[in-house]
């Protein structure tokens, strides 16, 4: 008879293997991320190899996943989603997404326009689209600059040169999609 905890590592490896090829990874190239061998990884996809949490540690960081998203933790009851904001560039990037690939969704906190980075263009593959919660933005799209307020909306090829920042003294807040193979989000009006 199997254990609870049998039963629980038993479905890590289909849930690794659903999220590397929802990643559209190779097993060489998540064996470069996160130092585990291919073979390893391998194994642990096929059930071969019962995991370790040294091993689960740098797949869920990999993955971009929770551990309890690998070993299927039973839900507590606590229905509160617990965020994780991740400052970079002066900017605070709170992901609302937890799955790996397809569209993210992210809030987004630029700080005030005085201590912003200066304008730097940037582009990437993908598509993005964004909504003004609060604050006012800075929108700099190819040779056009935008400023938005609250309840406005944007979305672009990120292909094409671009910046966002607050447009004055307060900070700009922002609900962020972004498809970072050029999916879309498509809005449809009520009724159609």
């Amino acid at each position: 008879m199997d254990t609870p905890t049998e039963d629980v590592l038993a479905g890590v490896g289909p849930r690794l293997r659903a999220l590397r090829r929802a990643r559209d990874t190779t097993l060489a190239a998540l064996a470069t991320e996160t130092g585990l061998t291919a073979s390893t990884l391998s194994r642990l996809e096929n059930g071969r190899l019962r995991p370790t949490l040294e091993q689960l540690l740098p797949l869920a960081r990999a993955h971009g996943v929770p551990l309890d998203d690998l070993v299927a933790a039973p839900p507590t009851g606590d229905p509160r989603v617990h965020l994780r904001p991740v400052r970079r560039s002066g900017l605070v990037l709170v992901p609302l997404t937890r799955r790996a690939g397809g569209i993210q969704a992210y809030k987004v906190v630029y700080p005030p326009a005085d201590r912003a980075p200066a304008v730097t263009l940037q582009s990437h593959e993908g598509y993005e689209w964004f909504y003004v919660l609060n604050g006012h933005v800075r929108f700099v799209l190819g040779d056009h600059e935008h400023r938005f307020g609250p309840g406005e909306a944007a979305e672009f090829d990120t292909r094409v040169p671009h910046w966002i920042g607050s447009a004055d003294s307060s900070p700009a807040e922002l609900l962020a999609l972004f498809g970072p193979q050029g999916e879309r989000a498509h809005v449809t009006p009520a009724g159609h």
